[in-house]
């Protein structure tokens, strides 16, 4: 075992940029016009044979551009193609032991034909980690925090055959992140995975490396939209609002407690109900019952210029949202001169002659975490953008996004016809 842990440390001084290229969805279902290429990649690499098996390091990287895997993390299963064990693990864990019977001595970590794997929390013991372990399951993407996209962890496959021919690659992979919304494809052989020294003067490589392409559908995810948006302008009185039943029409009619009142007596008595446990969501009483709505509003006109305030409203009571990312289309973004609150970085979806797409993400230590619904539940910047004097206009609605999304997933526009 002090040679497997020993083995963890050396073959785990990966580098994450020097990996697969993205691999394309499998599924139209899948598809995201605005990352295109979008998917997190699983590489399953044989690093070492044993009497009856073999040593696999195990790594998810995260090449979505602005979904990311939050808390309670990721769970990632398959199914044995024969009759393997897992004899121990670095950096994860099994959720169950299964049947172990069979063996008199030393019971194996896990003997499930199909096994449900979760990462360890942070501050577990070094000699039961590895690199880019033991984060509790939370994936960030490349855009918005590079050195924490990967998630790693090792295991000691038994029962398994110990040669290239022998050895049979894992089946039918799952994903949740934590919830529904991934499909895996089959895993397929690729090219051997190298491992670098820390001085990056020699080079290792796997045994074999397989690798699985997992995509998201917001469809899968969730049967009703997560958050909505609506629209305002200083040259008009009017507000487009979100659509009632944006995320869905339950309320406290037809669905006790799914909602309550920002000003009801029982608002800390309802935060601290039996759904609290769970994690069941409450929002509060709204038409759209959106727990997030983002308000654009078409703030300052300029002689060469014009100014957007953006704000993000949690009307979640049970959520924070940790290292939230806002997404949106506008034709104007290219000329974007300086976001005031939030980071920002442009995405080119469409090769890079179009600039129309752009990330915002919170300040770390200042308003990366979006705190769940109340006097601090809300998250604001303004952007101020160069005129373009063939396009910019005021006009049909013009300076409203065309798309917004919010930790990755869409969210509902107001009718064209209802804008200001």
């Amino acid at each position: 075992m002090a040679a497997f842990g020993g083995f963890a440390a050396a073959c785990c001084a990966v580098l994450l940029a020097a990996v697969l290229l993205f691999s394309a969805p499998s599924t139209t279902e899948a598809y995201d016009s605005l990352d295109p290429n979008g998917n997190i990649t699983i590489k399953w690499d044989i690093i070492s044979w044993t009497p009856d098996g073999y040593v696999a390091t195990v790594t998810m990287f995260n090449y979505q551009q602005f979904r990311h895997i939050s808390a309670p993390g990721w769970q990632l299963g398959w199914s044995w193609a024969k009759k393997e064990v897992i004899w121990s693990m670095v950096g994860a864990m099994a959720t169950e032991q299964g049947d172990c019977s069979k063996f008199k001595r030393s019971p194996p970590h896990c003997c499930k034909k199909e096994p449900n794997i979760v990462d360890l929390l942070p501050g577990t013991p070094f000699n039961q980690q590895i690199a880019n372990c033991c984060k509790a399951g939370v994936i960030r993407t490349f855009n918005q925090d590079p050195a924490n996209a990967a998630s790693s962890f090792q295991i000691s496959v038994g029962v398994a055959g110990n040669t290239n021919r022998t050895v049979k690659v894992p089946k039918m992979f799952t994903l949740k992140a934590p919830g529904p919304g991934y499909t895996c494809g089959r895993a397929i052989v690729g090219m051997p995975t190298k491992f670098y020294s820390s001085d990056g003067r020699r080079a290792t490589q796997a045994l074999m490396t397989w690798d699985v392409a997992c995509t998201y559908s917001q469809f899968l995810a969730q049967k009703t939209p997560t958050c909505c948006v609506s629209l305002s302008s200083f040259y008009n009185d009017t507000t487009a609002n979100c659509p009632t039943c944006s995320c869905g029409c339950q309320n406290n009619v037809t669905h006790p407690g799914s909602c309550v009142n920002d000003n009801s007596p029982y608002l800390r008595s309802a935060i601290n109900g039996p759904g609290k446990i769970t994690g069941q969501p409450l929002v509060q009483c709204t038409p759209h019952m959106c727990p997030i709505k983002i308000h654009w509003h078409v703030k300052l006109n300029y002689k060469d210029y014009w100014r957007v305030k953006v704000t993000i409203t949690n009307l979640n009571y049970r959520m924070n949202y940790s290292d939230w990312n806002l997404v949106a289309q506008h034709p104007n973004f290219d000329s974007t001169t300086k976001v005031f609150s939030f980071n920002y970085k442009p995405l080119t979806p469409y090769g890079d002659g179009i600039n129309d797409t752009a990330i915002f993400w919170g300040r770390k230590f200042y308003n990366d975490v979006l705190k769940q619904a109340g006097p601090l539940g809300n998250a604001q910047s303004e952007v101020l953008m160069r005129k373009d004097s063939e396009t910019f206009t005021l006009d049909k609605g013009w300076a409203f996004p065309r798309r917004v999304y919010f930790n990755g997933d869409s969210c509902v526009m107001p009718s064209p016809d209802s804008y200001p």
